[in-house]
């Protein structure tokens, strides 16, 4: 049994919104519900959600991103000198059936960047003090993605002509958020990230040097962004990172293998535990697990969220036996691909479709690990 995070049966952290949640937010939205009342509907949503993963036998629970619209932007305009601009990107998510366009807002670095709140503190606390069995799960956006959105050209270069500042100061943010997060009790934090899965893709590179950005390079000083915001990294705080290629409403932007970014990624990134999407041919095989230190645990997601039907425990028995080839059976764990809602939109399954999922999870890394 492992005794912190992250845990042999785990999961990444957003689960589906439940209607009379969406259907109070879409009247908060339309003017018509007082966000007093729709806070009380969030946190009668968050506590129902913890007990049932408690009652799923998971040893982690998080709020299920209920109070957010979008795993990372709901962080990222809180960051002070970080906002909406008045144009759009194009986004294209593909799944089985074609393609679904996406067009978000784009983001713009207007200010410098640094931490005028402790962003989702209150949210964090409010979780802290649901849970009974299992511990409190923060997740946050990593700071990587405040740049790979929109690259240098979403930063005011009258505010950074030279980027090292931006760098420096989207570091000194991060590390204080850490902090005092810390303080609050958190002590799992995992920090989600796309972009350093997305640099797999050859397409992904290619856009990111088609925008001016060094895409051959570029993982190496993300890997050094997140480093330095976990520097001072206070006593007693496991965190992980998630890296997927894309979770929306099903569907995925990039593919390919972790292999481009497998050595420096695996031997250099400064976290406890690697979450990697293992659920289709999209993410390649087990063999780059063979750069992963012997203090690390990596986080197998075997089970998909995009899908309801149900893995076989024989089929997730069988994967994790194949990457004990590359890393150590004691350092794996288990868990789904991804969110089951990134995004509010949510996956194509049901709830009870989702807590099989988990339960499955926790089923069998009871079996594999005791």
């Amino acid at each position: 049994m492992r005794t912190k995070p992250p845990f042999r049966a785990d999961h990444v952290g957003s689960l589906l919104r439940p209607p009379a949640l969406l259907e109070a937010r879409a009247s908060f939205a339309a003017g018509s519900l007082p966000a007093e009342r729709l806070r009380e509907i969030e946190d009668e949503a968050i506590r129902e959600v913890v007990r049932a993963q408690e009652d799923a036998g998971l040893r982690s629970a998080t709020d299920g991103e209920f109070r957010r619209a979008s795993w990372h932007m709901d962080f990222i305009y809180r960051l002070g000198g970080v906002g909406q601009a008045d144009e759009h990107i194009n986004v294209r998510f593909r799944n089985e059936q074609g393609v679904i366009e996406f067009a978000p807002a784009a983001m713009r670095v207007h200010d410098r960047v640094s931490l005028e709140e402790t962003i989702f503190g209150d949210d964090f606390a409010f979780l802290r003090d649901q849970v009974g069995t299992a511990t409190p799960k923060l997740t946050i956006p990593s700071p990587n993605m405040v740049h790979y959105r929109g690259g240098r050209a979403s930063i005011d270069p009258g505010l950074y002509p030279d980027m090292e500042g931006f760098w420096s100061d989207l570091s000194a943010a991060y590390a204080e958020e850490v902090r005092r997060l810390a303080e609050l009790g958190c002590t799992y934090l995992q920090f989600d990230d796309t972009s350093l899965a997305y640099l797999n893709d050859p397409d992904q590179r290619a856009e990111i040097a088609g925008r001016g950005d060094d895409a051959e390079h570029l993982h190496l000083r993300y890997i050094r962004q997140i480093n330095d915001a976990l520097a001072d990294k206070p006593e007693g705080l496991s965190v992980t990172t998630h890296m997927c290629r894309g979770n929306f409403r099903s569907s995925w932007v990039a593919s390919g293998g972790y292999d481009f970014v497998a050595e420096a990624l695996f031997g250099e990134l400064a976290v406890d535990g690697f979450f990697l999407e293992f659920d289709d041919e999209r993410s390649g095989g087990f063999e780059p697990l063979r750069f992963v230190p012997k203090d690390k645990a990596v986080v197998l997601g075997l089970v998909t969220t995009k899908r309801g039907a149900l893995e076989s425990k024989d089929d997730l028995k069988r994967r994790v036996d194949q990457a004990a080839k590359y890393v150590d059976l004691d350092q794996l764990c288990l868990s789904p691909q991804c969110g089951f809602s990134s995004t509010v939109e949510g996956n194509a399954l049901t709830r009870e479709e989702q807590f099989a999922k988990l339960r499955l999870i926790v089923e069998t890394a009871e079996e594999i690990w005791g």
